[in-house]
C-alpha cells in the first residue's frame, strides 16, 4: 500500500476514531505492512512511532478495555501543570511581567514565542515543551494578537465640533444638489511581481510565484494612487501617479475627476465641497495645495470649499472605508506587476451597494519642494470660515487666470 492510499484512509477515518481506536488502527496497518510499517504509517498519518508501537503492544497483549473508555481506569500521563504547581505562575510572570510584578523579566524585550517561553521556563527548572506552553496559554485565555492602532494622542478640543461642522457642510451641499467629495492618497504600492497580502483561489499547491524580497525595481518605481470619492453618488476616481505625491498631483487628480465624472453629473453647479485630511499633500497648512485649488477654481468658475478633518483623525475620512478598503480587498493576493494591472484592478472594484470606480494613469511629473511665496499667497481669493478658518475655507474663482 502506498503512502497516498494510507493517507486517504486515515483522513476518512480520523474524525470518527477515538484516541485508542486511532492507536490500534495505526498499529494494525503497520503490522499489515510488515518491515518498515511503523515508519510508513507515521509518515502518512503523523501519528508518532511511540504511539504506534504502544498500539502494537496492546494488540499483542490483547489488553481488555471497555468499549466506552479510551484508557484503562487511572491510565494516561498526568498533565504537566498538575505535577508542577509553580509552572502556571512562572509562565504568567514571563508573558505579562509588569502585571505580575516582574518588570525586569528576561523576556521583557524578547519575542514571546512559545519556544522562547519554553526555554525560559526550562532555565527556571521546569520540565516543559513548547507545545505544553502553547496549550497552557490557550487555556489561560491568551491568543496571538497584533498591535492595534487606537492611540491618537491628545485630541484637539474642537475635534467633535469640527466633525459636526464637516457633516453639516456635506449635508448642505447634498441638499443643494452640489458635489461633495472626499479625497486622499492611498498607500504607495511597489510595481512588480511582489507579494500582495491576502489570498485568492488557485489550483491546489500552485501559488503564484513572487519575489522573496520587497526591494523596489528602479525601472518600475512605485504607484501613487490618489482618490476622489463622491459622497452622494457612491462613485470613485483614482489617479495612479508615478512621481511624487505633491499638492499639484492631488489637485490634478481632482481636476481629472471633475472633467470625466464630476461635471457630467453636476452640469449646473457653481460650487464644490472637498473634505480632506489635515496633513499630507492636501494638508491644511500646505500653501501649494491652496495655490493649485485657486488655479482650479479660476479655470472652472467653481467656488471651492475645503473642510479638513482634525489632526490625527484620518481614519474617519469617508474615502478610507468607502473606496480604498474595497480596492484593497479586490486586489488582495494579486501581484501588482505593472500600472495596467493596478488600473484594471481599481476599475473593476465594485460593492453590493453599487460602488463604481474609474481609474487612469497619471504620467505627469510633480517635483518636490515647490515654494509658494508670500506674494503668490496674497493673490488667493481665500475666505476663511468663521469657525476654524484654518480648517475651513472657500476659494472664490477670479475672472481671469493668475
Amino acid at each position: 500500500m502506498d503512502l497516498k492510499t494510507l493517507r486517504r484512509k486515515y483522513r476518512a477515518l480520523r474524525t470518527v476514531l477515538t484516541e485508542r481506536s486511532r492507536r490500534v488502527w495505526a498499529a494494525s496497518e503497520a503490522i499489515a505492512l510488515g518491515h518498515g510499517g511503523i515508519g510508513r504509517v507515521e509518515a502518512a498519518t503523523g501519528i508518532s512511532r511511540s504511539t504506534i508501537s504502544r498500539g502494537i503492544r496492546e494488540l499483542d497483549a490483547k489488553v481488555a478495555v471497555s468499549p466506552d473508555r479510551t484508557r484503562r481506569p487511572g491510565g494516561g500521563r498526568k498533565r504537566t501543570v498538575d505535577i508542577d504547581a509553580r509552572l502556571v505562575v512562572d509562565l504568567e510572570a514571563l508573558v505579562e511581567p509588569t502585571a505580575s510584578g516582574h518588570p525586569e523579566s528576561a523576556l521583557r524585550w524578547t519575542s514571546k514565542s512559545v519556544r522562547h517561553l519554553a526555554t525560559a521556563l526550562q532555565a527556571m527548572g521546569h520540565t516543559v515543551s513548547y507545545r505544553v506552553v502553547m496549550q497552557m496559554l490557550h487555556d489561560a485565555g491568551y491568543s496571538l494578537q497584533a498591535n492595534r492602532k487606537t492611540r491618537e494622542g491628545a485630541p484637539h478640543p474642537d475635534r467633535d465640533a469640527q466633525f459636526q461642522y464637516v457633516d453639516a457642510q456635506v449635508r448642505r451641499f447634498q441638499q443643494q444638489h452640489r458635489p461633495a467629495i472626499s479625497v486622499d492618497t492611498k498607500k504607495k504600492e511597489l510595481i512588480g511581481d511582489f507579494k500582495n497580502a491576502g489570498r485568492e483561489w488557485r489550483p491546489t499547491e500552485d501559488p503564484e510565484p513572487v519575489r522573496v524580497h520587497d526591494f523596489i525595481i528602479p525601472a518600475n518605481g512605485k504607484a501613487v494612487p490618489y482618490g476622489v470619492y463622491d459622497l452622494t453618488r457612491n462613485e470613485g476616481w483614482v489617479s495612479v501617479g508615478i512621481d511624487h505625491d505633491t499638492a499639484s498631483f492631488a489637485v490634478h487628480a481632482i481636476r481629472r475627476w471633475w472633467r470625466v465624472m464630476g461635471r457630467p453629473a453636476y452640469p449646473d453647479t457653481t460650487a464644490l465641497l472637498i473634505t480632506a485630511d489635515a496633513g499630507g499633500s492636501n494638508g491644511s497648512r500646505v500653501r501649494l495645495w491652496k495655490w493649485e485649488l485657486q488655479q482650479f477654481a479660476n479655470r472652472t468658475g467653481l467656488a471651492i470649499t475645503v473642510c479638513h478633518f482634525p489632526p490625527g483623525t484620518s481614519k474617519w475620512n469617508k474615502i478610507e472605508h468607502r473606496l480604498f478598503s474595497h480596492i484593497a480587498m479586490n486586489w488582495r493576493g494579486k501581484p501588482l506587476v505593472d500600472l495596467a494591472t493596478i488600473v484594471s484592478l481599481i476599475g473593476e472594484t465594485t460593492t453590493e451597494t453599487g460602488l463604481r470606480v474609474r481609474s487612469e494613469i497619471d504620467e505627469g511629473r510633480y517635483p518636490n519642494a515647490v515654494k509658494i511665496t508670500d506674494a503668490q499667497l496674497a493673490q488667493l481669493r481665500l475666505d476663511p470660515h468663521a469657525f476654524h478658518g484654518d480648517w475651513n475655507y472657500t476659494l472664490q474663482p477670479r475672472t481671469r487666470k493668475i
